[in-house]
């Protein structure tokens, strides 16, 4: 389905979704179309003022922005690429990222505030046809804005079409990088956190315990509406649990706090969801076209630093906690399940002549675990001068936040890879069944895990359950 763009609040998370992750096209509607052609025509009226300064319009771009250009030499300056073009290079970001920028991307056009032509901002919408993106790399992007990033993408519509006045800038210039990459951890927050929810709660059933640990009054008494989401959530999993009778005493630590981390990782992945939504909506472009007011009847051009999206890489940052506290929980789960003084469960949970031995999944989990408390430094402005030379001297850190969050996520599929299987044979050496709603994510560790294989070799069983834990994420 086409996604028919208007105005600013067409930018959606939701939007984002399906243009990004679904790969819908998108189409500028007659209404936006309208809109930026009167834009541009107002834009193109300022610069019949002789003083008027509009930066990188009638001036140079970065040091050179002292530099007076005459009518004759915008021309000829507007139709070159803003450089360097493309200078970073390394990993490269997921196709769904990419696609997710160039939608971010039209943000700034849709309303007429980068003053540029319909016929450029069609050409950007085109790119989301289902053609293949450039590679966009997730390494190397230390400048200052996203000037690196984008121009990897619109290099080469740039040297297709003719640019003129201010649509060089208009492609590189802004945030659409950050608005991206935090809508993409967003999304993929929202379904790790389910996917996290429903692994603490097979873990809970294994342990069985208590369901007071889970009591309804706990919603009010935490005074915390995340936190009731989340016991909420694992009640509704474990939906009274299997009927039999209840661990006679406390489950351990990791256990009954298990409601509060993953209250705050639902914090984080809110806080990130709505960061996203700001961010979309949002115009960063510089320099910016105001619109006509009593004082400037052709609307204003002004320089911004809307370029810098400092709330992006602090929500990504949350994420990268929450998932580090949650890769903990899963570690201490593990230990505690198949050390039977604690757990109460057979010594068959181990594993025996008809059952691949468990003990070692705990290790595992502590190796993903330990591997992902090393993101959690907080990603701050750079610390020494950076992201260029000139007027460039403070980088953003945005790729870098991502690409922490990123390898975030990955290590703690692998490490809920580690507990599902032993907290599934919990129950099954108990005789106790599976809670319905928890039966989908069970039938995918037997089919990835053959728990009543003794020969099986559990680092390639867990890879293909992190796997398929991975693939349930991007693709439900």
């Amino acid at each position: 389905m086409t996604i028919r763009l208007s105005n600013l609040q067409d930018f959606t998370l939701e939007g984002y979704h399906a243009v990004a992750w679904r790969s819908a096209p998108v189409e500028l509607d007659g209404t936006a179309l309208e809109a930026i052609g009167a834009a541009r025509s107002r834009f193109m009226k300022l610069l019949d003022d002789p003083d008027v300064v509009i930066y990188g319009v009638t001036t140079g771009y970065g040091q050179n922005a002292k530099e007076r250009l005459s009518p004759e030499a915008r021309k000829e300056h507007a139709a070159k690429p803003v450089a360097p073009p493309a200078a970073s290079w390394g990993d490269p970001v997921p196709e769904r990222v990419a696609r997710g920028i160039v939608f971010a991307r039209l943000a700034n056009f849709i309303e007429g505030h980068a003053g540029i032509r319909p016929e450029l901002a069609s050409a950007v919408a085109a790119m989301l046809d289902g053609r293949k993106l450039p590679t966009v790399p997730a390494r190397g992007q230390g400048g200052a804005g996203e000037i690196l990033s984008l121009s990897h993408l619109f290099l080469g519509l740039s040297r297709e079409m003719t640019l003129e006045e201010k649509e060089s800038l208009a492609l590189v210039n802004g945030s659409p990088s950050a608005t991206a990459l935090v809508s993409d951890s967003a999304l993929s927050g929202q379904r790790r956190l389910k996917l996290a929810a429903e692994v603490f709660a097979l873990a809970f059933e294994g342990m069985n315990a208590p369901l007071t640990h889970l009591a309804e009054e706990l919603d009010g008494y935490w005074n915390n509406a995340h936190d009731a989401w989340a016991l909420e959530v694992l009640r509704d999993l474990i939906d009274g649990g299997s009927g039999r009778e209840r661990r006679p005493y406390q489950a351990p630590v990791s256990f009954r706090i298990a409601p509060r981390i993953l209250g705050q990782a639902h914090r984080a992945v809110s806080q990130s969801a709505e960061v996203a939504g700001q961010s979309l909506a949002a115009v960063s472009d510089n320099p910016v076209l105001l619109p006509p007011d009593d004082g400037h009847p052709f609307g204003n051009a002004v320089s911004t630093g809307g370029y810098h999206n400092a709330q992006s890489p602090a929500a990504m940052d949350g994420l990268t906690a929450a998932y580090a506290n949650i890769a903990i929980l899963v570690e201490r789960m593990s230990a505690k399940l198949l050390d039977g003084d604690v757990s109460l469960l057979p010594p068959q949970l181990l594993g025996d002549d008809n059952a691949p031995y468990l003990g070692c999944l705990s290790m595992a989990a502590t190796g993903y675990e330990e591997e992902l408390r090393m993101l959690t430094q907080a990603t701050l402005l750079p610390g020494s001068e950076s992201g260029g030379f000139g007027q460039n001297d403070v980088a953003s850190p945005v790729f870098l936040a991502w690409s922490k969050q990123e390898r975030a996520g990955e290590l703690l599929e692998s490490a809920l890879a580690a507990l599902c299987p032993i907290a599934l044979r919990a129950l099954d050496v108990t005789g106790r069944p599976v809670p319905e709603k928890l039966q989908p994510l069970a039938a995918s560790i037997r089919e990835a895990f053959p728990l009543k294989d003794p020969d099986l070799i559990l680092g390639p069983a867990s890879g293909q359950l992190a796997a398929s834990l991975r693939e349930a994420i991007y693709s439900g």
